[in-house]
């Protein structure tokens, strides 16, 4: 299930096949997110892409550092 051969449609459409679909748990009128990177065109899911900017972020911040904790306190400060 890696690779699947497809026809680029009318209007730029591309059929997903069900297999891929499936693994990706996505359904009709859900949203994808595309990313062109060297010439490839990456899809993945806004989980997905939620969870790499976490995975990216973390490698930056220390153990027990909470920035969401840091902000609120921030904003308090503010008022």
């Amino acid at each position: 299930m890696f690779e699947f051969k497809t026809k680029l449609g009318r209007g730029g459409r591309i059929v997903i096949p069900a297999e891929y679909r499936q693994a990706l748990n996505l359904q009709d009128g859900d949203d994808v997110i595309l990313r062109l990177k060297d010439g490839e065109i990456h899809l993945f899911t806004p989980d997905q892409a939620l969870q790499q900017a976490q995975a990216l972020v973390r490698r930056y911040v220390p153990p027990g550092r909470l920035l969401s904790e840091e902000l609120i306190a921030e904003r308090r400060l503010e008022e």
